[in-house]
């Protein structure tokens, strides 16, 4: 059977480590000296070298000699994720106190060691506080916040980052040349870029992308595969959200979509292009992107390309305005009293329209009622950050639903539920509602569905879902 690219060209040598001479040169030097701590803490994204450089240093640390499929009594690898529970690390701790059979140490490498529960952490802490001479732990996370600081304190932390286009893409070269793949210069650059600074992550695609073809694999072929949209059509939807212009947006999600393109693969790349070409315009953009996922995400797509716009005056709003979200709703007979709305946002009068209302018979009291059903999150969400920040920050990790007069806020966490319900959260909270009635809910099952983005979804093409798998594809 053949081997995957990044199992094969997994550095068994701290000199064959690509990308991170922040840590290989400081441990190289560390067993130069014969310095060898009893803990150790590698902290960084997936894919960046963690756990090849543990094994590495645990067999350097003891002369073994290292082979990837080699299996060594005395170095003892454990994954946080399922060996998480306090029975698991008191079971470690006994086996710890006896000696090492071939090797001067005993190594434990603790992979995912965030994974932990409170209680083994406690216990872990308690043999990092008297190691016995002879053990070494190498523990690895890529959340090293969730790591208690008694354990950090007590550990050498060494942070591994992602790796830069240019030392990815001379990486991926060499390994193409090795493996004979024939590959054009622009298709291992989507490569590189789609692979995000992990080495695993790239040389998986790599490895995918190799059996595409046996002619040289070029940028159209990589991007039919992958299923990404093409440049010029996500430059194309930034030049077009700057100019708001909801008609052509909404041509080039739907040319998009249809070309097999899923939207949070589109949301990824509109974000990627942002980054590389950042611009306060597109900071409203890029604060909603990330929101693009399952349920609904073409009408979360198109919402949030959109948001800014005066939709209004724009054709697309007229032919599909039973489609619009509650909050820029206009009742019947004020229609004309309105001359332009902001999308998500209150209509907006000026006097040629209070004569046209005056005309039309659109009393005080109707204009009130079109103000009070335009809800505005973004201007909530302003009056509360003035009146207390913290409290701003705890709606920001919430979605919301509004409806006949009930902003609905609904939490992710069962933590910020809580603490928006408090007495003095909640006044803070109606007192900047401005009338509205406020509930408070624990998650999208407990809260009104929201069939506008139904039906705008419905508009771009059907729901598409994520599979939630790791295919880079």
């Amino acid at each position: 059977m053949t081997k995957a690219l990044y199992r094969k060209y997994r550095p068994k040598t701290l000199k064959e480590v690509v990308g991170q001479p922040q840590v290989t040169n400081v441990l190289a030097k560390s067993l130069e000296q014969g310095r060898i701590s009893h803990a150790y803490l590698f902290v960084g994204p997936r894919g960046t070298g963690k756990t090849s450089v543990a094994r590495i240093l645990a067999h350097e640390i003891n002369g073994f000699k290292y082979e990837i499929e080699d299996d060594y009594v005395d170095i003892i690898e454990i994954d946080g994720a399922s060996n998480r529970g306090i029975d698991n690390i008191r079971e470690l701790r006994e086996k710890a106190l006896i000696a090492p059979t071939s090797g001067k140490y005993k190594v434990y490498i603790i992979d995912e060691v965030h994974m932990l529960t409170k209680e083994a952490f406690n216990a872990l802490l308690k043999i990092l506080e008297e190691p016995p001479k002879h053990v070494v732990f190498i523990m690895a996370t890529t959340d090293a916040y969730k790591v208690p600081v008694t354990i950090t304190s007590r550990a050498q932390v060494y942070t591994f980052e992602l790796s830069d286009q240019k030392t990815m893409f001379d990486y991926l070269k060499s390994v193409a040349d090795k493996e004979k793949i024939k590959i054009d210069d622009d298709a291992l650059e989507i490569i590189v870029k789609r692979g995000g600074g992990s080495f695993r992550d790239s040389l998986s695609l790599l490895d995918q992308i190799s059996t595409l073809s046996d002619e040289k694999i070029t940028k159209e072929l990589v991007i039919s595969a992958m299923g990404l949209p093409e440049d010029e059509k996500i430059k194309a939807l930034l030049n077009k959200y700057l100019s708001q212009d909801v008609v052509k947006i909404t041509t080039l999600l739907k040319e998009l979509l249809a070309s097999g393109v899923k939207p949070e693969t589109l949301a990824e790349e509109l974000i990627s292009n942002i980054l590389e070409d950042p611009k306060a315009e597109y900071l409203d953009l890029l604060s909603r992107l990330p929101d693009v996922k399952s349920p609904f995400p073409e009408a979360k797509l198109l919402v949030a390309l959109t948001a800014n716009a005066r939709v209004a005056e724009n054709a697309f709003f007229k032919k599909h305005q039973r489609f619009v979200r509650s909050e820029s709703y206009i009742p019947d007979g004020a229609e004309k009293a309105v001359r332009r709305t902001d999308f998500p946002g209150r209509p907006v009068y000026d006097d040629e329209d209070e004569q046209v209302a005056s005309k039309k018979g659109v009393s005080d009291r109707t204009r009130a009622s079109v103000d009070n059903t335009n809800f505005n999150w973004e201007e909530f969400l302003s009056r509360v950050k003035e009146a207390n920040d913290a409290i701003y920050m705890q709606l920001l990790k919430t979605e919301y639903k509004y409806n006949n007069n009930t902003l609905t806020i609904i939490a992710k966490k069962r933590i910020v539920k809580t603490i928006l319900e408090r007495d003095n959260n909640k006044k803070i909270l109606i007192d900047n509602g401005n009338g509205i009635k406020i509930e408070i809910l624990m998650n999208e099952q407990d809260a009104p569905k929201d069939e506008t983005l139904a039906k705008i979804s419905d508009i771009m093409g059907g729901e598409v879902k994520n599979d939630g798998g790791e295919n880079p594809f």
